[in-house]
């Protein structure tokens, strides 16, 4: 804990434009949530000439995911994905400072009865995640009901690590770096709730696997699900928040507890994970981080997806 704690080197020149980027993200959560919405869909076009390359991506990545569609509505799709892409930016204010009455105002709840079963047999519970593009805000609003253990990557950046974790904590018990699996297991032995999203392509690991994940055949994918639900009287409940249209908020959508998982076949248990993120993803799915290179490992021997690029 003591790594996040505010320290005098925050004030070095270094992380000034930090610091106002999170002044400027405070300001703005002071904004109607109706004018945020507005301002991040326009900063998700202004932003679309000057990240090509992300652009290109996420057109790739949205291409190979859903070969039925036109150049045109993958173009449209894209399009939405940055616009979405911004007000995520500005829900890093709102997921930062906003008081908790007014995350609850903004919040339906889908399938909170999955989550309750499971809480009332004293399981260990996995929340199956993915990097939606309300990521900070689905950390929020899931806590605000059962506060639990969530996994991140640390940024490289100090004063951005500090404020990501101060405000991933405003309503959670902690926060893992995602190579300390001994603490995850120590949560879930301990009947507690770990939220978890193995849907990123981090390079060949140990822990990973290629399964089906949409129209690729091949998707590297983290294992990480089928070994942490082998805890013993461990569920696994698949969880995102999607934004509403017409800025009526956010549903928080917790499915069905996944039945007879884990097996004892690796494969098969990262395709179902990846199957129920797939179904997720379909709800909403201009409000999935495309941008990420999903699949930019390759089994051996075969070519990128991203040589255009």
């Amino acid at each position: 804990m003591d790594s996040y704690k505010l320290k005098p080197s925050f004030i070095h020149p270094k992380y000034w434009l930090a610091w106002l980027g999170i002044f400027i993200l405070f300001l703005t959560s002071l904004l109607p949530y109706s004018t945020l919405n507005r301002l991040g869909k326009l900063l998700g076009r202004i932003a679309i000439p000057f990240a090509k390359s992300r652009y290109d991506t996420a057109r790739r990545n949205i291409e190979l995911c859903f070969p039925e569609l036109t150049p045109e509505q993958i173009d449209k799709k894209v399009k939405a994905n940055f616009e979405h892409t911004g007000i995520a930016l500005l829900e890093m204010g709102m997921a930062w400072f906003w008081p908790a009455w007014r995350v609850r105002g903004l919040l339906n709840i889908r399938g909170l009865e999955h989550l309750q079963q499971a809480s009332r047999q004293d399981k260990g519970i996995i929340l199956l995640g993915a990097h939606f593009l309300t990521l900070e805000m689905g950390g929020r609003a899931a806590g605000l009901f059962h506060p639990s253990y969530a996994v991140y990557r640390k940024n490289s950046n100090e004063v951005l690590d500090y404020w990501f974790y101060r405000g991933r904590m405003r309503e959670n018990k902690g926060m893992l770096d995602r190579k300390d699996f001994k603490s995850m297991l120590r949560v879930l032995k301990t009947g507690q709730t770990l939220w978890y999203a193995p849907d990123h392509d981090y390079g060949r690991h140990k822990s990973s696997v290629f399964a089906p994940f949409f129209n690729v055949e091949k998707a590297n994918t983290i294992s990480g699900t089928s070994t942490l639900a082998r805890v013993k009287n461990c569920v696994v409940i698949p969880v995102f928040l999607k934004r509403l249209p017409n800025n009526k908020g956010y549903e928080l959508v917790f499915y069905e507890a996944l039945n007879d998982f884990p097996s004892n076949d690796l494969i098969l248990d990262t395709t179902r994970t990846n199957q129920q993120i797939e179904r997720m993803i379909k709800e909403c799915d201009e409000q999935y981080m495309w941008l990420h290179r999903r699949f930019k490992t390759r089994p051996e021997g075969e070519p990128s997806f991203y040589n255009m690029q």
